[in-house]
């Protein structure tokens, strides 16, 4: 909470001079599931105090030549003061990595993450509560899967203003409080249903400012439809995860939702928006839940038809087989690189903007073998993340 109160005040008096329109008519949002997450709390603070981390740098050239003007980094341990989020930008971004251009960015945000935060309750259904983190089971008990508080949690980047007195954060929203949800029947008692949070990580609307325009970029993390039992509970959750993204920008839908300042409500009927995250949700093949991320490809407000796109992501296909030889999906949508076996590698990342904004290109970054880029890409043990950075252009109306 410090560094939101820091970052409140940073750019508080820059929100009120918006940028000129003419230098703003092509904006590109993206997303990254950098895999920027440590086994300990405080190591990855550790890891960029220095510009030493191989990892870190292999993922900041990847943005420095990718250059998206705004960006989330999902699988970003939070820490309260927000030092990893500036140690980043400090000794990684602004510096070039690999003869690529450093990138700046003024204006970041991060904020708590429901992941490692002890529910003091038997989530699992394993007979055991276990509120020690780091402790075998921890992780199943916790409010999100998360070894320590803040493990595998969010920053974003941005080139432009973040209004931030305009943020709405959905951390402590009950996943009971969403009607009609999927929550499994039986598996949760009531004690547990009045702790258990919808959002494994937190849900944001963080409004940036483009020129004279308001932009809403709607970024979450949703679990994965996997490490369960056949209760599903976890894919029943990334099905409702992506849910309130898909009830909070459709007029009349999102009136039960309420905000972590106690608001109540969706997106004005108006707004622009952009949604980002990995959805760890595929279109056509995969664990998800009842076609989960159709709610978002196929919603009226969202432009579900510019799939980003590569030819490394075909061409590993190809070359790995396995699970991908049974796809049904088109694997040049592909965004992680997954285990050949089960579940393949999917198309789990995604940019979409609302119809009100103009797609104009977008990509995955994902180099064929044959292109000096793969390096930064390679194949498992991945020098990166099993996931690559998707990236959308959009025009503001």
């Amino acid at each position: 909470m410090i560094f939101r109160c820091v970052l409140a005040a940073v750019v508080a008096a820059a929100i009120l001079t918006p940028l000129p329109a003419s230098a703003t008519s092509r904006v590109r949002f993206a997303t990254f599931n950098a895999s920027l997450n440590r086994a300990a709390e405080g190591q990855l603070v550790s890891d960029l105090s220095t510009p030493g981390n191989t990892q870190a740098a292999v993922i900041a050239e990847i943005v420095q030549r990718s250059r998206p003007d705004v960006l989330l980094i999902n699988e970003f341990d939070y820490d309260a003061a927000g030092q990893a989020a500036r140690l980043f930008q400090d000794n990684y971004l602004s510096a070039g990595q690999g003869g690529a251009r450093p990138i700046s960015y003024p204006y970041r945000y991060t904020a708590p993450s429901n992941t490692g935060l002890a529910s003091g309750f038997d989530l699992n259904n394993d007979g055991t509560v276990v509120t020690t983190p780091g402790a075998p089971g921890y992780g199943d008990d916790a409010l999100g899967f998360g070894a320590f508080p803040g493990q595998y949690g969010m920053a974003v980047y941005s080139k432009y203003p973040i209004d931030v007195r305009g943020i709405r954060t959905f951390q402590n929203f009950l996943w009971k409080d969403m009607p009609g949800n999927v929550m499994p029947a039986g598996w949760y008692s009531a004690e547990e249903q009045q702790v258990l949070r919808l959002s494994s990580k937190s849900h944001w609307d963080l409004p940036v400012r483009i020129g004279h325009r308001t932009v809403h970029f709607l970024v979450s993390h949703p679990t994965p439809p996997t490490f369960d039992g056949a209760e599903d509970r976890n894919g029943r959750r990334n099905h409702d995860e992506i849910r309130l993204w898909a009830d909070y920008t459709r007029p009349g839908r999102g009136g039960y939702l309420y905000d972590d300042r106690g608001r109540r409500g969706g997106l004005d009927p108006g707004a622009a928006f952009v949604i980002a995250g990995d959805q760890n949700a595929d279109p056509h093949d995969g664990d998800s839940y009842q076609d989960a991320i159709h709610q978002l490809l196929d919603h009226p407000r969202i432009d579900g038809g510019n799939a980003p796109s590569s030819a490394g992501a075909a061409e590993a296909a190809a070359l790995q087989g396995g699970a991908n030889a049974t796809h049904t999906g088109d694997p040049k949508h592909d965004t992680a690189d997954f285990a050949d076996t089960a579940p393949g590698n999917l198309r789990a990342d995604y940019v979409l903007p609302s119809k009100r904004l103009r797609s104009v290109g977008g990509g995955v970054f994902w180099p064929v073998p044959a292109d000096p880029l793969s390096r930064l890409t390679g194949v498992f043990p991945f020098p990166s993340s099993d996931h690559r950075l998707v990236w959308l252009d959009v025009k503001t109306p």
